[in-house]
């Protein structure tokens, strides 16, 4: 089920009728009741890098990405970007940017600022996969904090790996009863709970995107995640499956290393050697 937020307003009548004010006491226990914490929109966009760029002065290149490291700091004033390279592991795609926000605009206003880049004219979309944050059905039978399926506010670790995909499921797992469903996932959970060095990112795409789900995983162990993934291949719920590529192995880097992964002047060096 999901959370729901339910604001109390006091009705024209209620007020007419002289209704009972909160007292000190019970204003002092709502102050404290946290907020029900809002749902995050996110998007994985995959970015390819023009190969003319390569052929740039060495100063504009250099130039170009402090101006676009520039970019995506201020960003993360608003919202959350992680940075990931995908050099060496993917030919279509040179890197990704992990955003969520709050709201759907952020996103947008977010993409404008980068494609507003002198560094952005070199740059293209190879992959867009955009979502939001919900509370999973499958877990009401599994509560225990911090459990993926029940996070609305995405914290990503510092695992130096990330696995994204995206995710469809056949239109026949929908005609199955809820219980009969439930019986697959909590096979799929116990699988999962087999690899606790991987962390599952489940997002929801129904209604704004191609795909229903996007899927990404965190891991300093490959190796596990790779098995974790073969073990699932056997799970009941795996028939059940229409699309789950392609499937993008990312390496966690700050913004700047992963644009001198691209190759060029490392911007690193050149900013030591200003300070």
């Amino acid at each position: 089920m999901e959370q729901a937020s339910y604001e109390h307003t006091e009705s024209a009548e209620q007020r007419a009728n002289g209704a009972a004010q909160p007292d000190a006491a019970e204003r002092s226990t709502a102050a404290q009741t946290p907020a029900p914490k809002k749902r995050q929109f996110t998007r994985f966009v995959f970015f390819k890098v023009a190969p003319e760029w390569r052929r740039l002065p060495a100063e504009e290149r250099e130039q170009q990405k402090r101006e676009f490291v520039e970019v995506v700091e201020h960003l993360r004033e608003q919202m959350m970007a992680q940075s990931y390279s995908t050099m060496g592991m993917r030919g279509d795609c040179d890197f990704l940017l992990w955003l969520a926000a709050p709201e759907l605009d952020l996103l947008q206003e977010a993409a404008t600022r980068l494609f507003t880049t002198t560094f952005g004219q070199y740059l293209t979309v190879a992959y867009s996969y955009l979502a939001m944050t919900k509370r999973s059905i499958y877990i009401e039978q599994r509560v225990h904090a911090g459990q993926e399926g029940a996070r609305l506010q995405l914290r990503p670790t510092k695992a130096k790996y990330l696995f994204v995909y995206p995710f469809v499921k056949q239109r026949r797992w929908y005609e199955l009863s809820k219980a009969v469903r439930q019986a697959m996932m909590d096979e799929h959970i116990e699988i999962g709970h087999r690899f606790p060095s991987v962390r599952l990112n489940t997002t929801y795409s129904f209604g704004l995107d191609d795909q229903e789900f996007v899927v990404a995983f965190e891991t300093n162990v490959p190796e596990d995640f790779l098995q974790l993934v073969m073990d699932l291949r056997e799970s009941q719920a795996s028939a059940y499956t229409e699309r789950d590529t392609p499937i993008f192995t990312c390496q966690r880097m700050d913004i700047a290393s992963a644009l001198d992964a691209l190759g060029g002047v490392p911007v690193r060096v050149a900013i030591g050697s200003v300070s």
